[in-house]
């Protein structure tokens, strides 16, 4: 692919655990950014190799990559584990099929397949678990990133079904989450919530991952989307969650914690705080006469419209009110929300990290 200099396919990008940094797999290489002051922390390039996986391991230099794009730097069933202070690949993990996610923590890699999940432990890459999932071409994966929890999700072997790994608790929970098949997931940082999406994108439910049960409903619209992401804000007890679709807006969503705290939990914090409330529809009266679960559903509390319906990955700032979001077009924006009144977010910064070649 022949451009003017500096002119890049990107073929990945993805937030490191805490949404400080982000990470982007090119044509020709990877390259790492620094969030909040935005800036590129370093790049690597490769003669005719493209990187079509990078995921980081919060700050550290260590990063799993798999090739990808026309010209793929290493075999795309396989998963590399690069040493930036070497310069130089330290591992690697081999498989039979093409490798659709990654995801790292400090004691844990996490390989998706097809039809499989595979769990490693980091220091010696020793198989720790196999699970047999429903076909998984988009990779869906979530892994809580504390140091003190450790919980997988992963779809299950049936339609919309979510598996759940408490391994601290050595036990097994499947979530009938939604009726259609899985779209995205996301996991809170403890582990403690789980975040669910379909295909039909219509609907984010929050689920608790002890026990299974759902605790609340969110709305995004009326009107199919695809969903490319959900993040829960940071800390043992998030207060937001956001998500993005191909609809080109992201949603902000206030967390009950009188519904998504255990009793016991509640009872020790004394009296919390009134939260937050999500608006619903000014017809939610209908659902207590007619079951019609749109109407009683929770809408967003704050939104940010992107200039563009690329593909979008949405996290959270440094500040509690802040987002930031990476989009396929190579463009990053820092944006705030109003934490009592909502509505539209004010974009605060944007900056274009990668000049792609369609942008000549």
């Amino acid at each position: 692919m022949e451009g003017r200099r500096g002119s890049v396919e990107l073929l990945h990008f993805g937030f490191n655990q805490d949404y400080g940094c982000f990470a982007c797999g090119t044509n020709s290489g990877f390259r790492v950014y620094n969030c909040e002051p935005f800036r590129e922390t370093f790049r690597r390039e490769f003669q005719n190799g493209g990187i079509g996986m990078v995921e980081m391991l919060f700050r550290c230099n260590i990063l799993a990559i798999v090739g990808g794009g026309s010209s793929p730097k290493y075999p795309p069933n396989k998963v590399m584990i690069w040493d930036d202070h070497q310069g130089r690949c330290i591992g690697e993990l081999s498989f039979r099929s093409q490798v659709r996610a990654v995801k790292l923590r400090r004691d844990r890699i996490v390989v998706a397949l097809e039809h499989k999940v595979l769990v490693y432990n980091f220091a010696d890459l020793r198989l720790l678990h196999s699970i047999e999932t429903l076909s998984n071409p988009s990779g869906l994966i979530a892994l809580s990133a504390a140091a003190d929890q450790t919980v997988l999700a992963c779809p299950g072997l049936h339609s919309g079904q979510v598996r759940v790994e408490l391994y601290d608790v050595r036990r097994t929970k499947f979530i009938q989450a939604h009726s259609s098949a899985l779209a995205c997931c996301a996991l809170a940082l403890d582990g403690k919530l789980l975040a669910t999406a379909s295909e039909r994108g219509t609907l984010v439910r929050i689920h608790s991952t002890s026990d299974g049960s759902k605790l609340q409903e969110l709305r995004r619209g009326a009107d199919p989307a695809c969903i490319f992401s959900i993040a829960f804000s940071k800390g043992d007890h998030p207060d937001w969650l956001a998500v993005s679709s191909d609809k080109g807006t992201v949603h902000v969503f206030s967390l009950d914690h009188h519904r998504l705290t255990p009793a016991s939990e509640s009872a020790s914090n004394g009296d919390a705080d009134t939260p937050t409330r999500n608006p619903i529809s000014a017809l939610s009266f209908v659902s207590s006469i007619l079951p019609v679960p749109y109407f009683a559903s929770e809408r967003s509390f704050a939104q940010f419209r992107l200039p563009e319906d690329t593909r979008s990955i949405v996290g959270f700032g440094a500040l509690p009110n802040t987002l930031v979001v990476v989009s396929a077009s190579g463009s990053f924006y820092l944006a705030t929300f109003d934490t009592e009144r909502g509505g539209p977010c004010e974009q605060q910064s944007y900056s274009k990290f990668v000049e792609l070649e369609a942008d000549e």
